[in-house]
């Protein structure tokens, strides 16, 4: 698959066409049935390396490589994958990735919200098709997870746990049985050797709708934490805000890695309720304050700083994205926001620049 250049945001398979390519050519390992590649080969490309023809292969997930090795396991296995953890760890990013590289396609996904209906999971009718001539198959619309089933390849179902409960179990037939019937035709379809379902749920948003016994059991559950250490929160953000400012063609320097370090530091106290140094307690925000939001910060400085200031990011470019970023509850956010700045922001070395911002910002 080729991108238009004007595509905002291509498929990972697209973007990164030429690291799977290589994996391809490199990959002597066995590979399960309708795999692109092979376990160690998509290991590799969500993890980074180097291979032995010098192409590198840059790094999709910063984190435990274990729990990446347990999720591409449970994919060659009959069992599905839920990606659990709290909004921003990377669920979906991980779930796409690896998508892309195990099926070469990462664009069967069933998107969950409330009003997610069965029909959206399991398939559908072309009712002018169903008038003319009644119930055939030529009038079913399948869905992603149909089509995943009958192609061999990945299905992703995000937020499943935003899904209605009722709507949830129809998936229970699809993941034991490997199989969707269609009674109006007295048929069914039955999934091909690939086929296989990651989910993606977390229990810290309004509207969650626990899975139930039977569907849990269908599910081998990795958790997706937070980034363990300053360093590979700081690591995690650099990386996607200079692939995000290539893609947006955000003109301007790179950030400043003590710039984005600042961020991340901010963003770690305040979750964990204390500074760096263990030595003040502080109050934490109603926010989760994760990653994606401090790449969103930085990414939203750095449009600032190109397009209205000098193309240098400096502290009055991140100060708005920062509070924007921790005040949800404009009451107790916003008290939490300004006793940090005086009790922290103001009184550390070198931040006296970012004190002034956020006190500007703020008023």
């Amino acid at each position: 698959m080729t991108t238009p250049p004007s595509v905002l945001r291509a498929h990972a398979e697209q973007q990164f066409a030429h690291e799977l390519q290589a994996l391809d050519r490199a990959d002597d390992r066995p590979r399960p049935p309708s795999w692109r590649l092979s376990p160690w080969a998509v290991a590799t490309y969500l993890l980074g390396g180097r291979l032995n023809d010098g192409t590198e292969i840059v790094p999709k997930y910063i984190g435990d490589r274990r729990r990446i090795e347990i999720a591409i396991a449970t994919l060659a296995t009959d069992r599905a994958l839920l990606l659990m953890g709290v909004p921003g760890t990377a669920k979906s990013w991980v779930s796409e990735h690896l998508a892309a590289a195990i099926s070469g396609d990462s664009t069967l996904l069933v998107q969950g919200t409330a009003g997610t209906s069965e029909e959206q999971i399991r398939y559908g009718w072309n009712y002018a098709r169903l008038l003319a001539d009644g119930p055939t198959r030529a009038a079913v619309v399948p869905s992603p997870m149909m089509r995943g089933m009958a192609d061999g390849k990945i299905t992703r179902v995000e937020e499943l746990t935003r899904i209605p409960a009722e709507v949830q179990d129809s998936l229970i037939t699809v993941l034991s049985e490997k199989t969707l019937p269609i009674p109006e035709l007295g048929e069914e379809v039955q999934a091909t050797k690939g086929f296989n379902v990651i989910g993606t749920a977390n229990d810290r948003d309004k509207g969650v709708n626990e899975l139930s016994s039977a569907l849990k059991r269908r599910f081998n559950v990795v958790v997706l934490p937070l980034p363990a250490t300053a360093d590979e929160e700081v690591e995690i953000v650099r990386t996607r805000v200079a692939s995000l400012g290539r893609a947006l063609e955000i003109p301007g320097e790179a950030p400043a890695l003590e710039e984005v370090r600042r961020v991340v530091t901010i963003f770690r106290e305040l979750r964990a309720g204390v500074t760096e140094d263990g030595k003040s307690k502080l109050k934490s925000p109603t926010g989760t304050l994760s990653p994606a939001e401090a790449i969103s910060v930085v990414s939203h400085g750095l449009a600032l700083a190109a397009h209205f200031g000098d193309g240098t990011l400096r502290a009055a470019d991140l100060a708005g994205g920062i509070q924007g970023a921790v005040v949800k509850d404009p009451v107790q956010d916003r008290a939490v926001w300004l006793e940090y700045l005086e009790t922290v922001v103001r009184e550390r070395d070198g931040w006296k620049d970012l004190y002034r911002a956020g006190r500007e910002n703020a008023a």
